[in-house]
């Protein structure tokens, strides 16, 4: 099993099951995502090196817009994409597998949790995984320590509150607060 396959099947969102071909495959893009993590992580580096290495490590181009503080964890990598004018800071953990796509101009805060895998619920197929694409629209804050979980689409010019735990649909120009996150206000202007 190659990436080209496990790729083509997280596209279809495919149930990954485990001890499966396509577990295997994953497990082994995860070893490539720790390598490049680590020398992202590992020292200082100049911000051209730093969206260099997030292109490695997520195979698509970075704008020179984009602004990364590491450290910053992903066990894949190959499913992130950043628009222009992204910030993105210190401690965030992507688990892209199921896809994660940044619009233009949003400021991710520390430690972020963007988890787009989630494993079965029945007992004897725990290690099975579900995919489903996380979707951050334009002009997005997302607040420390928030946790976006699998399937959830951000509108755009939306604010997620520090330490929310985002478990469905965040409508555009709102802000949301809480666990599980809850529309408080409604943006103008």
């Amino acid at each position: 099993m190659q990436l080209d396959d496990l790729l083509e099947a997280l596209d279809a969102g495919a149930t990954i099951a485990a001890d499966s071909p396509l577990h295997a495959a994953m497990h082994d893009a995860s070893q490539r995502a720790l390598r490049i993590t680590a020398a992202l992580n590992g020292a200082y580096h100049e911000p051209a090196r730093v969206r260099a290495l997030l292109a490695e490590l997520t195979g698509a181009p970075i704008d020179e817009t984009v602004t990364l503080f590491p450290p910053f964890h992903t066990d894949f990598g190959r499913r992130i994409r950043i628009g222009a004018r992204v910030f993105i800071n210190a401690g965030c953990r992507f688990q892209d597998q199921g896809g994660i796509s940044i619009g233009d101009d949003c400021l991710i805060g520390h430690g972020v949790v963007l988890a787009t895998l989630d494993h079965d619920l029945a007992p004897s197929r725990r290690g099975d995984m579900h995919p489903a694409p996380i979707t951050i629209g334009r002009n997005v804050w997302v607040g420390a320590s928030a946790t976006v979980l699998p399937g959830v689409t951000i509108g755009d010019d939306a604010v997620v509150g520090a330490a929310a735990v985002v478990t469905k649909d965040v409508p555009p120009r709102s802000v949301v607060v809480g666990s599980p996150a809850r529309v408080v206000r409604t943006l103008e202007g």
